[in-house]
């Protein structure tokens, strides 16, 4: 069992790093396996919406969106970390996700998902809000932990002295480990949900 771990910060030992770290190494102890991509400093832009991925599988723009999404796919669950940048995801990070989830046509169905937030002082909440949203629109359930998935510092040896933060990190790890699991136990013995045919509302007749 695996998950893959990106991280959106240009700083790859940074706040989102120190967080991340934590996770991952909660996640190894639990028996789950994790690779980490660093995306910040890649030239990473958005989605053209150029309907190539539609026929190909993959996006026209052959960087690190289509190497990741191979790993993806081979993934049972995707952790995603970003900085706050006013209030939001960094950009980096979020034309990254746009292409990575727009572009790979595979299924994300009961694959698990979890962002990760770092942050000085705020935007950390909206920024939460705005990651966990590829994961509810792919089918893929949400781990939760005993706070917001997020730490608060402006260096890593400040997220350091956020000992909640930090424990929020560990206990997110654990239900990340033992959902994954428990959703292998499920397909084994059931199956996977039933995932219908998309249905597409256009209202193409202007009613």
């Amino acid at each position: 069992m695996k998950v893959l771990v990106i991280n959106g910060s240009p700083h790859e030992k940074g706040c989102t790093a120190r967080a991340l770290e934590e996770v991952m190494k909660t996640l190894n102890a639990e028996g789950i396996e994790t690779e980490l991509v660093n995306i910040g400093k890649e030239i990473v832009r958005g989605c053209i919406s150029c309907g190539f991925c539609e026929e190909n599988g993959r996006c026209v723009f052959d960087d690190k969106v289509n190497e990741t999404a191979k790993l993806f796919e081979a993934a049972d669950g995707l952790i995603i970390g970003s900085p706050v940048y006013y209030a939001s995801p960094n950009g980096t990070a979020l034309a990254f996700m746009d292409r990575l989830f727009y572009s790979a046509g595979f299924s994300k169905h009961m694959k698990v998902g979890a962002a990760v937030v770092s942050c000085r002082r705020g935007g950390n909440t909206a920024t939460f809000d705005a990651l966990n949203k590829y994961f509810t629109i792919s089918g893929m359930p949400v781990v939760s932990s005993t706070y917001w998935n997020q730490v608060h510092g402006f260096t890593a040896a400040d997220v350091e002295k956020d000992l909640e933060g930090l424990q929020t990190m560990r206990n997110l790890g654990r239900n990340m480990a033992f959902l994954i699991k428990a959703i292998a136990d499920a397909k084994a013995k059931d199956g996977l949900p039933l995932e219908e045919d998309e249905i597409f509302t256009s209202f193409p007749d202007g009613k």
